[in-house]
């Protein structure tokens, strides 16, 4: 079985352009967690996609999201790619070779839901605007597509819903809802889904029959249960400062209402000392 076909099936139709080559690079970040050793890929690739002109080059990065906190890690990851030198090319130009950065597309699993779209796969397409005239400008500037990209956003909560496109029913091998009790166990057909696809479903279900494959998911499972108390215990605890915090703010507040009461108190002590002294003054005077 081709992972690099699946590969490039997969994500040929969640970019939707045609992509001629897929080079894999494995990426890994490494942490403990109560002394156990955690591997987390992350999902790179360099894609030689072809364009009416020719072809082009750009990285693909795929990540998956449980968390709505993942945003730093993925914010982090990112600032990484931008920065590492293997994402740099040398452009042969006959009159001066230069080194060339290759754009960025992201996409983007989520395990929860956005907050203010139910749409299942978002694409977010950079425009070059010309804010003089408001018109777009259609040709790309290597500058600018170095330093900004595109991004796919998939809400897996929300791909139960009508599977109007093709996108669509491939994507649902992704649907949380059709899954057994046994959490990693599809409950799909293979005849539901178009010939094309069909490697997909059948690479998934042989992955599924390997020992070593559902042990790791078994792993995971498990890592996944301790970082959802985690966040859980994190986000208590912030409550708990939060309050503290406040009760604080209310008691130096009541310091700072006494301490002006007490200086009130004192103007008023100087004020009447003052009066008795003017009132001796003149009865010594007289």
């Amino acid at each position: 079985m081709d992972d690099n076909k699946i590969a490039k099936l997969i994500i040929s139709t969640i970019i939707g352009e045609e992509i001629e080559t897929l080079d894999f690079r494995p990426t890994e970040y490494r942490s403990d967690i109560e002394r156990r050793s955690l591997t987390v890929y992350r999902l790179d690739f360099i894609a030689k996609i072809k364009t009416p002109e020719g072809f082009r080059l750009v990285i693909i990065e795929i990540q998956k999201a449980k968390f709505a906190t993942d945003i730093m890690r993925f914010r982090k990851y990112l600032a990484q790619q931008y920065a590492s030198d293997e994402n740099i090319i040398e452009a042969n130009e006959p009159l001066e070779p230069y080194r060339k950065a290759l754009p960025i597309i992201s996409i983007y699993f989520l395990g929860h839901k956005l907050e203010h779209t139910k749409a299942p796969v978002i694409k977010v397409q950079r425009k070059y605007i010309d804010i003089i005239s408001g018109s777009e400008i259609k040709d790309k500037e290597e500058f600018i597509e170095s330093l900004t990209h595109d991004s796919f956003v998939i809400q897996i909560p929300y791909l139960k819903e009508k599977r109007q496109t093709d996108l669509l029913i491939l994507l649902s091998v992704f649907d949380q809802s059709t899954v057994y009790e046994d959490t990693h166990i599809l409950n799909i057909k293979e005849d539901d889904f178009p010939e094309k696809y069909r490697p997909v479903i059948r690479r998934l279900q042989y992955a599924i029959s390997e020992p070593h494959v559902r042990k790791t998911m078994d792993v995971e499972d498990e890592i996944l249960e301790e970082l959802d108390n985690l966040e859980r215990t994190i986000a208590s605890k912030e409550k708990e400062i939060e309050e503290k915090d406040k009760k604080i703010e209310e008691k130096e507040k009541k310091i700072e209402e006494k301490e002006k009461t007490i200086t009130e108190k004192n103007d008023v002590i100087e004020n009447l000392t003052s009066i008795v002294e003017e009132l001796k003054k003149k009865l010594e005077e007289k």
